[in-house]
């Protein structure tokens, strides 16, 4: 797999597809065969129960690792490739559940960061975020995925196609205007910064 690097090593992604089109439509199937539940935003509001639609309007699933081992050994194998090509972390791991999204029309994800270091303080600290666009193109419009910034603006992603990045980049993705984005979406952690 080849890799385009972007931003000093803060962004990755794979040149072409992850996956295949079938094997994407394998992923969002074995999605809705978990319970759906609105996205929350952050660990006070996951508590709460409480669901803040003006900052995220998502439908979410979390996906066991025995329902699909092979698709989290490909991506494991991928990051770690990509972890040691651009990032150079230090005992990175895979602890958490994958995370299937829907984006209905309407749907977002306003700016956020996935490393949460003032509740998330305990080993492992999420580090890598991974996203990997299951829909086609022409099965919604919208809902890009920016990163903080002007210069931080990323061609949309292809089907099957991962991005890579920085846990602690600023991100977002924007109001889908049609049809329904799906995505995969993973953290990979490892030790407390230094």
């Amino acid at each position: 797999m080849i890799y385009e690097p972007k931003w000093k090593a803060l962004i990755a992604n794979t040149i072409g597809p992850l996956f295949s089109p079938q094997q994407c439509q394998n992923i969002i199937d074995i999605g809705h065969q978990q319970k759906a539940q609105n996205a929350k935003v952050g660990h006070i509001e996951e508590k709460e129960g409480k669901h803040d639609i003006k900052a995220r309007v998502t439908i979410i699933s979390w996906i066991p690792f025995k329902a699909m081992p092979d698709i989290y050994k490909t991506i494991e194998e991928c990051m770690n490739r990509t972890n040691s090509n651009h990032f150079g972390y230090e005992g990175m791991q895979l602890t958490e559940y994958a995370q299937f999204t829907e984006y209905p029309k309407g749907g977002f994800y306003d700016w956020h960061m996935d490393a949460n270091l003032i509740c998330r303080n305990e080993p492992p600290v999420r580090k890598i975020s991974m996203t990997i666009l299951l829909s086609h193109h022409s099965e919604f419009e919208g809902g890009d995925m920016e990163f903080m910034g002007e210069s931080h603006k990323l061609p949309p992603l292809i089907q099957g196609q991962a991005i890579f990045f920085n846990s602690l980049l600023r991100h977002r993705v924007i109001k889908v205007k049609k049809g329904v984005r799906r995505s995969l979406v993973m953290w990979f952690g490892g030790p407390r910064f230094k």
